[in-house]
């Protein structure tokens, strides 16, 4: 009986492109060595319907990062398609790319987060009372982050933001209060069931894209000693969070928990990284599921939810 073919995208057109082709080539050979499905590793950029659908193999493994690849317009190429696929469906993916509208989400749920707002390009004021982040609302990886603990870091922000969006015209930012010197938690989600949390300390004050895919002297801990009911707490808001979304089959939600123990939304990633500084592969593998296991799952899911399996 011959092995179904996984086709492995990587790449796209977004910030994090760099990051989608280390996780999309770590997830194809996961494919190849579960010998469950055997992988065509495809690279792509910004793909059109007639090349997807040229790509031979019976299911979609999107290993894309970013506005594009992951919040919105790759998933409904992929519902165009109409191969099973990896991954939430369009409207999730839009909900949980767009940070603000996770904020908002998030408050009708119950799982606290801090205030947010659209920042408005033409109004130099904060909003709100410092210390605050300013950061795009569709972009993850810490692309485009800045803290800002005093006027003068507000008024430095401005200025860089009013340059990038000159640069990228489309990307809009947010701001939100800051919760600084707070311990930064994530929790994966695998089909609705939430993973054990991981702390990531890194090694610098910011947790920002050089540390999360670059050096090799931040820490993460499985199960960290958290205060009592935290660690139940944040991964009860991250399965309402899934659910709420609409996500399926993987997601990673991000909290930080603040002096006095109390745990705030970051954000919800519905197709976290797979590279070798991830987190869900990392949570997953202490649940008993090795890389190999992980992604065939992800493609039995995919299966299994488009009647094939």
């Amino acid at each position: 009986m011959s092995l179904k073919t996984v086709v492995v995208l990587g790449g796209g057109p977004d910030a994090e492109r760099e990051v989608s082709l280390v996780s999309s080539k770590a997830v194809a050979v996961a494919i190849d060595r579960s010998g469950e499905f055997r992988a065509n590793y495809q690279i792509i950029d910004r793909a059109v319907l007639a090349g997807l659908r040229a790509m031979k193999g019976d299911v979609i493994f999107p290993v894309l990062h970013g506005g594009w690849g992951e919040g919105g317009p790759m998933q409904d190429l992929l519902e165009q398609d109409g191969r099973p696929f990896v991954g939430c469906r369009a409207p999730a993916a839009r909900l949980a790319m767009d940070k603000l509208a996770t904020k908002l989400l998030a408050s009708q749920l119950g799982v606290p987060t801090q205030p947010g707002a659209a920042f408005n390009a033409r109004d130099s004021a904060c909003p709100f009372a410092l210390p605050v982040v300013l950061k795009p609302v569709h972009e993850g990886s810490s692309v485009g982050v800045h803290i800002c603990r005093t006027a003068a870091d507000w008024d430095s922000a401005v200025a860089k933001v009013a340059a990038d969006t000159k640069q990228h015209p489309s990307r809009v930012y947010m701001v939100e209060s800051a919760v600084l010197g707070g311990r930064e938690l994530t929790v994966g989600m695998l089909d609705g069931k939430a993973l054990p949390p991981i702390e990531i300390c890194p090694s610098v004050e910011f947790y920002d894209y050089e540390a999360k895919y670059h050096r090799n002297d931040t820490n993460y801990v499985v199960n960290p000693d958290l205060p009592a009911g935290v660690a139940t707490a944040i991964q009860g808001f991250a399965k309402a969070m899934f659910d709420g979304l609409g996500a399926r089959h993987l997601s990673r939600v991000d909290f930080l928990l603040d002096g006095a123990g109390k745990a705030w939304l970051l954000e919800v990633n519905t197709l976290p990284g797979f590279t070798d500084h991830s987190l869900l592969p990392m949570a997953a593998n202490r649940q008993g599921l090795p890389m190999e296991r992980l992604c065939a799952s992800l493609v039995q899911m995919a299966l299994r939810d488009a009647g094939a399996l």
